[in-house]
């Protein structure tokens, strides 16, 4: 009795314990929205977009049975997302909007794991776009967006792993913004005789 019980020890215990950190870091992509709230009421005009569990699954099958090539490497690319989740809060004027709800989400991208991927600052508008990464060994497990404006809020949150090198692919293609990425110098067009 005592021997299993040093068994279960050694190694259940131990293997419970890295499923939890496991667990704990899939769920670090997700971004918490609910300050945000608050600016429904202020807002002009709200976007919210949840897509995850049956309904992603759903978007995924459909896109892998369709007889469009380009789909079907969609379909792919997105296999493994857990959730797409979109807030967009547009406002009637200037500053009706409290930044410090909006530095509440920057500053849940300051925890472990998340990379700042870049950052831009502008004048005009006041815009802030501020572009993160998680990262899980070698592939990409999160991705969030945060801009901010005078006038508007947008925050994009995407969990799972993505297939950067396809989705570049696929580039220009579906709606997918053209993504221009350098090629190697070492593969050359063959010239024409």
């Amino acid at each position: 009795m005592k021997s299993l019980r040093n068994h279960l020890l050694k190694f259940v215990l131990p293997a419970v314990v890295l499923l939890m950190a496991i667990t704990a870091n899939a769920q670090d992509a997700r971004l918490h929205f609910e300050k945000l709230n608050g600016l429904e009421d202020r807002a002009r005009d709200v976007v919210e977009v949840n897509i995850d569990g049956k309904l992603l699954d759903l978007a995924k099958r459909v896109m892998m049975k369709t007889n469009d090539q380009d789909a079907r490497k969609v379909g792919q690319a997105i296999s493994g997302l857990k959730g797409i989740y979109v807030r967009v809060f547009n406002f009637e004027n200037e500053n009706e909007y409290n930044i410090k709800d909006v530095e509440d989400i920057r500053l849940q991208l300051q925890s472990p794991g998340w990379e700042k991927l870049a950052n831009v600052r502008s004048k005009k508008n006041n815009q802030k776009i501020d572009v993160f990464t998680m990262f899980s060994g070698d592939v990409m497990s999160g991705l969030a967006v945060v801009v901010s404006e005078s006038k508007s809020v947008a925050l994009i949150n995407i969990i799972g792993p993505i297939d950067i090198d396809l989705l570049a692919e696929m580039s220009g293609k579906l709606n997918i913004p053209k993504i221009e990425i350098e090629k190697d110098n070492a593969i050359q067009a063959k010239p024409k005789n």
